[in-house]
């Protein structure tokens, strides 16, 4: 195993890998959700009115279906989940509104990742996406996300970290480059990122979190002793660790379980008759209209939980299915005993 000691014995590419990872350290706070924010829509009943976990989750599973259907990046998927909770977490959002807000967040996200020839017209993705809003209705939305995230949207997340602490171990390593799967990684933090607890992680801590359940499967102590060096560089302790890793290895355990109804990861293809895509072309003609989005007011430390924003969107999304491949990386990891 190569020394990760003194900078001058560093190759020029682990230097700047290591130069890269302090300053996203640095960052990573500056995008996390906001945590009252979070537990406030944690403890949330279910009902009409409310936005609930179980609400948001289903929401994130749509965008990791509409950016599976255009082909996106799992960086424009996380990035897409980074801006929504971290406007569910500084404003009170009615159910309602929610498509309308998912949209707006893959919209973004796509904006700051994906080539612009690749990102589809704002007509195409509500078609798509089944949000029944109209363009207008994005655009005001987009205008409210925007100003209440301070028009920052390439954020340093929990993937930063995961290509970052991937790439250091493999510089490190005498293994094999394929026995790390950064695809594997990648498909198991798309999972975590179905569920609001991991949206409470530090970005760094959930990436470690996955890096070192998967080094732990592989069974390598040249791997484990690099991603220790990794955890020590990072001021990850022990005792985060640990906390976070076992709620992991549950969700990747529950997660791979057939019950568990997962986000087709598949780029679809669609095969129509004339009729239906013309049908389809005029299908957005059809829409209402939705009423103004007025903005009331957001959360702050010593608001109650009765005041909120509200806004307007249709309830409709892109419905979940099984999916193969990506279900595969799940199979390996079980909760740990008690």
């Amino acid at each position: 195993m190569k020394d990760l000691g003194a900078e001058e014995q560093m190759s020029n590419e682990a230097f700047w890998l290591f130069k890269q990872l302090n300053l996203h350290l640095e960052q990573e706070l500056k995008f996390q959700p906001r945590e009252k924010g979070l537990s406030l829509i944690e403890r949330t009943a279910e009902n009409e009115n409310t936005l609930c976990p179980r609400l948001r989750n289903a929401k994130v599973e749509d965008l990791w279906s509409l950016t599976s259907f255009f082909g996106f990046t799992t960086e424009t998927f996380v990035l897409a989940v980074n801006i929504l909770d971290r406007f569910l977490a500084l404003m009170k959002v009615k159910p309602k509104h929610l498509s309308c807000i998912g949209v707006c967040c893959f919209q973004l996200a796509s904006q700051v990742i994906e080539e612009e020839c690749n990102i589809p017209s704002t007509h195409d993705v509500i078609r798509i996406s089944q949000c029944k809003c109209t363009v207008s209705d994005l655009k005001r939305m987009e205008k409210i996300i925007s100003e209440k995230l301070h028009f920052e949207f390439k954020a340093t997340t929990a993937l930063t970290f995961l290509h970052l602490y991937h790439t250091i171990v493999l510089c490190h390593t005498s293994e094999k480059k394929e026995i790390l799967n950064l695809d594997k990684l990648e498909a198991q933090l798309k999972a975590c990122n179905c569920r609001l607890v991991f949206s409470k992680a530090k970005p760094s801590i959930l990436a470690l979190c996955l890096l070192t359940l998967e080094v732990q499967t592989l069974k390598s102590i040249e791997l484990f002793e690099i991603v220790l060096r990794v955890q020590k560089h990072s001021k990850i302790s022990d005792s985060d660790l640990l906390y976070w890793r076992e709620l992991v290895s549950k969700c990747l355990a529950d997660y791979s379980s057939p019950e568990c109804c997962k986000p087709d990861h598949k780029k679809l293809v669609w095969i129509v008759s004339r009729r239906t895509a013309q049908n389809l072309q005029n299908s957005y003609c059809s829409v209402p209209e939705l009423p103004t989005i007025p903005e009331v007011g957001c959360f702050n430390e010593s608001e109650s939980e009765d005041s909120c924003e509200d806004m307007s969107c249709g309830e409709e999304s892109l419905s979940s299915s099984p999916s193969d491949l990506e279900g595969n990386f799940f199979f390996d990891l079980k909760p740990k005993s008690t």
